[in-house]
């Protein structure tokens, strides 16, 4: 049996250094036995330094994907280089996109990748909303539309391609697989303020070609078991997708530190 402790969407570039460090000693107060991450933990010019804060405060495994702002002021490429190099130092910090499957428990797997809103959700074409994604990270600057519908499709079918291949895998050397990932992977997972989102927001905020990678995988998989772990539209909530197939949606504030879950697995 292993002690989880589920965090998403910190933000620590909102949160000043003595209240991290409160954060840190509230995290090890609950002695987790390993720390899940499903993104939004800084920007780009910032988040090495905290993730490597967060390797000095937590001595434990801590397993994490990236989330949209940890691209923020950055480029994708460049972001993902320095993740991996940090994976590679041998300390706690694994960034689970760059693949493999990790065992948390005899009887529980745990994969992540992190995911991108894919625009195929909801009306991309009338949409309103404007992400800062779209002006502050270089790949998705000043792009036109059926540009950046281009590049979001091909982001989000990276993170399909990753579960197609990992997710089996999974299920075929554990019962329970975990999946981190940072964007919701079904439209009914896309939670704000108690409700799902709606066609405005849905392309910004969800993604079509993970869920449906998700469901492809767990329905050749009937005896196992899959629990999704995500975040980004800082509304929580729960759906079953399949009767093997759970996705917890966390919440967030930003400015405020706050563990989603402690929870026990097998």
């Amino acid at each position: 049996m292993a002690r989880i402790a589920w965090l998403t969407d910190i933000h620590l570039n909102f949160v000043p250094l003595l209240e991290i460090a409160a954060f840190a000693a509230q995290i090890r107060a609950q002695f987790p036995d390993a720390i899940l991450i499903s993104g939004d933990i800084g920007e780009a010019p910032s988040l090495v330094a905290y993730l490597r804060l967060l390797d000095e405060l937590l001595p434990m495994p801590m397993y994490f994907v990236l989330g949209n702002h940890d691209f923020y002021g950055g480029s994708i490429e460049a972001v993902r280089a320095q993740v991996t190099a940090l994976s590679q130092e041998g300390h706690f910090l694994r960034w689970l996109s760059a693949g493999g499957v990790v065992e948390l428990a005899p009887n529980t797997a745990l994969i992540g990748h992190d995911g991108w809103a894919d625009g195929r959700l909801g009306d991309f074409a009338n949409s309103d909303v404007l992400l800062s994604d779209y002006v502050v990270i270089d790949e998705l600057k000043r792009l036109p539309l059926d540009e950046l519908l281009t590049r979001l499709n091909r982001l989000g079918d990276e993170a399909a391609a990753y579960f197609r291949e990992w997710l089996p895998l999974a299920c075929k050397s554990h019962r329970n697989v975990i999946v981190l990932t940072h964007v919701p992977p079904f439209r009914d997972a896309c939670w704000y303020d108690g409700e799902i989102s709606d066609d405005n927001f849905l392309p910004h905020f969800a993604s079509l070609s993970t869920g449906e990678a998700l469901r492809a995988v767990m329905e050749a998989h009937p005896d196992n078991q899959c629990t999704v772990l995500c975040g980004h539209t800082h509304g929580g909530g729960e759906v079953q997708i399949l009767p093997n197939l759970r996705v917890l949606t966390g919440s967030a504030e930003y400015g405020i530190c706050k563990i989603e879950s402690v929870f026990e697995v097998h």
